[in-house]
């Protein structure tokens, strides 16, 4: 007899209590060796995908492309070691030291903590037992005072019910014998939402009004929707500033090419003013900081974790460079060239994207000479780079071409007032013209 275990969605750390389920690597009767990667989910942080403890038959999912699920909440059921049909599948624990042959490694870099299992082949099963790819999770509490039998809701539909005011008692489920979905939930804010903002009745006319068209509606989840919130708790709650300057970055640009001319390791234009940035910031350390308003305290840090912005397919995301005062310009260059690429590819970790103390905006790379930038909450300052562009400039006295860049930085006016961050801004300005003290120290 085969025994059928249940494989539920991990704790992929950091927080992190719901994902998307964004495709299927197995289906419904395929054998999957343990380890083996069975779906790829979405979270608030990265893309990610999810390997299956068990070694098996595959007898059940859990969920469509799309499903947001939260942690806990069943993903599959595979049947190991059958030989004959199988039973209906039992709710088993991931990590339940029983008879079924695990790794104990539910997802690299997280895991369940029990000790890796003996891995051996698994004999497929001679016959499937099938599970509603559209079940509900039954693990949240009832909702009291509705009307006939007593639904389960999930964690995930609850909470958002809760965050947007929502009464679920008066709302109609269009689940299975009632149940409240994630979809009703939704439906409802909308629809409340367009009562608030309709405007009033027009008065009676003989030509109809136009109105716009809607062309599309796109969810705010995953990546883009961690960013939404992100950006908007950003600015409801830090009090910014942004200064700005110009600089002739001629000789910085010169001293890369000389140094990429003389061999070795490339140098990229972002490590050197990453190099720059950690110097400033030494300086100036009111801006490596947090705001810790429950306290009412300027939490100022030690070690630079430097993020960098970068736009992918998938939306804005702020990878970090751990420990950047401590990295020469060449060894900065090899770890933004593997996170940028990690990006590209979509193969960003929670831990990639965590952790940052003070992020670097190249949105010179857009053909841009300037930008006001939204600080990374929690941090305290974000520096601006634009294009570096060959202007008239005032050199030496005299009228010449020079390669200027505008540098703006964005800055909390609660851990620092404008001499702290003017004298930050132009101590990067004063590096970017004469770049030639710092790098003696690469």
């Amino acid at each position: 007899m085969a025994q059928v275990l249940e494989f539920k969605l991990p704790d992929l750390g950091e927080g992190l209590t719901e994902a998307e389920i964004v495709r299927w690597l197995v289906a419904v009767g395929d054998v999957v060796a343990i380890d083996q990667p069975v779906v790829e989910v979405e979270t608030a942080k990265a893309m990610v995908e999810v390997p299956c403890p068990y070694g098996g038959v595959v007898t059940a999912r859990y969920g469509e492309e799309g499903t947001e699920l939260p942690v806990g909440a069943p993903l599959l059921t595979v049947a190991v070691g059958a030989s004959e049909p199988t039973p209906e599948p039992e709710s088993t624990p991931v990590a339940d030291g029983g008879s079924g042959e695990t790794s104990g490694n539910v997802l690299v870099g997280y895991g369940t903590g029990a000790p890796a299992a003996r891995r051996r082949r698994v004999r497929p099963a001679t016959a499937v037992v099938t599970a509603p790819v559209e079940a509900p999770v039954a693990v949240a509490e009832a909702v009291p005072d509705r009307a006939g039998p007593v639904p389960v809701i999930s964690p995930l539909v609850r909470r958002l019910a809760r965050q947007n005011g929502l009464d679920l008692r008066a709302l109609d489920g269009s689940g299975r014998d009632g149940l409240i979905l994630r979809c009703d939930v939704e439906l409802a804010i909308e629809r409340r939402e367009q009562a608030v903002q309709a405007p009033p009745a027009p008065a009676p006319t003989t030509a109809p009004v136009a109105t716009g068209a809607v062309i599309e509606r796109v969810p705010l989840r995953g990546v883009r929707g961690a960013v939404a919130d992100k950006l908007s708790r950003s600015r409801r709650e830090i009090p910014e500033a942004t200064c700005w300057v110009d600089a002739d970055a001629t000789e910085l640009m010169a001293a890369r090419t000389a140094a990429n001319a003389a061999g070795g390791p490339k140098i990229s234009l972002i490590a050197l003013l990453a190099r720059i940035c950690t110097a400033a910031l030494a300086r100036f350390p009111e801006l490596n900081s947090t705001v810790d308003m429950d306290a009412r305290e300027i939490v100022r840090l030690r070690d630079v974790h430097l993020g960098f912005a970068a736009q992918t397919e998938r939306g804005l995301v702020v990878p970090v460079v751990r420990d950047a005062q401590d990295r020469s310009a060449e060894s900065l260059s090899a770890e933004f060239a593997r996170l940028t690429e990690a990006g590209r590819t979509g193969t960003l970790t929670p831990g990639d994207l965590t952790g940052g103390t003070f992020t670097l905006n190249n949105y010179g790379v857009f053909g841009v000479d300037g930008s006001t930038p939204i600080i990374n909450h929690p941090e305290a300052a974000m520096l601006g780079i634009g294009r570096i562009v060959a202007k008239p400039w005032v050199h030496d006295g005299e009228l010449a071409i020079r390669q200027v860049v505008q540098l703006s930085l964005t800055f909390d006016h609660r851990v620092c007032d404008g001499g702290t961050a003017g004298g930050f801004l132009r101590y990067v300005a004063d590096c970017v013209e004469q770049p030639a003290v710092l790098l003696r120290t690469l």
